[in-house]
């Protein structure tokens, strides 16, 4: 497997860092993860120039650096402050995953991990699926009676 220039892995040293610090997150407290995501994305931006996401398939790499949801800081983690590659987590090595929506696999796999850094992060939560609320029983029901 080809190595990323030095200079590539600098530039995404340097981003990880900063993004870590600016969205309230860690880095993985396991070095082996968070060496082997920043070099992912090196590797990236040698080939597409862009940091992608190095923890999914992409039928068409190109055509993904285009649409940037997988941008390194993705959209999960702009929206929710949910890092699926694990690269931005607390300090305990757990995702967080307080605000995806119920059924997200984030959620279903590791349960509810509360944000210990809630005024930081998630520049996107705007976008955030809103949650699902139970219709008031209050309030009269539009079906005509059958």
């Amino acid at each position: 497997m080809a190595e990323p220039k030095q200079e590539s892995l600098d530039k995404m040293w340097k981003y990880v860092k900063g993004f870590a610090d600016k969205s309230g997150t860690t880095l993985h407290p396991n070095p082996a993860v968070t060496e082997a995501v920043v070099k992912g994305l090196a590797m990236h931006v040698d080939e597409l120039g862009k940091p992608l996401c190095p923890c999914n398939f992409y039928k068409d790499k190109q055509a993904e650096a285009k649409l940037r949801r997988w941008m390194c800081a993705c959209d999960e983690m702009q929206i929710y402050k949910y890092c699926h590659c694990l690269l931005f987590v607390r300090e305990d090595g757990m995702p967080i995953t307080e605000y995806l929506p119920e059924g997200h696999e984030g959620r279903d796999v590791y349960g509810l991990v509360t944000d210990p850094t809630p005024d930081k992060g998630r520049a996107l939560k705007r976008k955030a699926a809103a949650p699902a609320t139970p219709p008031d029983e209050s309030s009269p029901s539009t079906a005509s009676p059958v």
